[in-house]
């Protein structure tokens, strides 16, 4: 994302509720891709911002700096979100150097690109686990801290897949529809405490990983697209800034589409 100035935050007090100035977002999987995309646009709007990572430790370096540079506030954290012990690690971690996070978005996630009879049980129940496993325990620990303090969003990373299966991505597909029904769940359950839950499901988005799984990602996508153009980061981390603004406070349980339209569409058997 292109470099823009961010105003730095006080740090007189770590309490969600002192003020609406004092903004805090914790990113998982935010080391490269979506993930870093969604935790710079956080601080440009305002937020000081926890960079979470597994492997990647100078990936997340990276997007600490990025924002940084920019005028923010950002910390790294390691964690495995497949681990409750990590998670809450993670969360102690950002409470102890930035505060009770406001914003918890839920983006770590794998996939394995196998047929369903060729898919091995380590390699489901490393993506169920960290998909969908570590969206649920960090949603609990995230919930427990923002009660208290009667407000807090959970905007949690899905896919075109919540809709429908993907090929050879059985784990994956399965992974991502248990998002959508844990995203409807927790707002259920969570909402009474002011706490919003909702999940922003891409498309086609344009990063690395995906022009590594075809050079011509763009132009082969941006064909099938409606919009006829394929999604940048930039698409995503603005439906996630956007459900946690105050404009988005009622808007509970929800998915929002960022996909140009792709997955609205129906097959077709005949020429258009």
């Amino acid at each position: 994302m292109p470099e823009r100035t961010v105003a730095p935050m006080s740090s007189s007090r770590h309490d969600v509720g002192d003020s609406k100035e004092r903004k805090i977002a914790l990113v998982t999987g935010s080391s490269s891709g979506i993930g870093r995309g969604i935790a710079q646009a956080l601080a440009f709007d305002g937020y000081q911002v926890a960079v979470n990572y597994f492997k990647d430790e100078e990936g997340a370096r990276e997007t600490a700096r990025s924002i940084e540079k920019a005028g923010g506030k950002a910390i790294i954290v390691a964690a495995d979100v497949r681990k409750k012990s990590d998670v809450n690690r993670m969360f102690d971690k950002v409470l102890e150097e930035l505060g009770v996070p406001y914003l918890v978005v839920n983006n770590a996630g794998v996939q394995t690109w196998k047929s369903l009879l060729e898919l091995e049980e380590e390699e489901w129940d490393r993506t169920l686990d960290t998909n969908l496993k570590g969206s649920f325990l960090c949603i609990q620990r995230a919930a427990k801290e923002m009660i208290p303090h009667g407000r807090g969003r959970v905007v949690n990373i899905g896919s075109g897949c919540n809709k429908g299966p993907f090929p050879n991505l059985v784990e994956y597909s399965s992974s991502k529809g248990g998002l959508e029904i844990l995203t409807r769940s927790a707002a259920v359950e969570l909402g009474p405490y002011g706490i919003t839950v909702n999940c922003v499901a891409p498309g086609a988005i344009e990063i690395a990983r995906t022009r590594e799984e075809n050079p011509n990602y763009a132009e082969v996508w941006a064909s099938i697209t409606p919009v006829r153009r394929v999604g940048k980061v930039e698409d995503v981390a603005r439906a996630v800034a956007f459900l946690a603004s105050d404009e988005a406070e009622f808007i509970n349980g929800q998915t929002i589409y960022v996909d140009g339209g792709l997955f609205s569409q129906l097959p077709w058997a005949y020429e258009q």
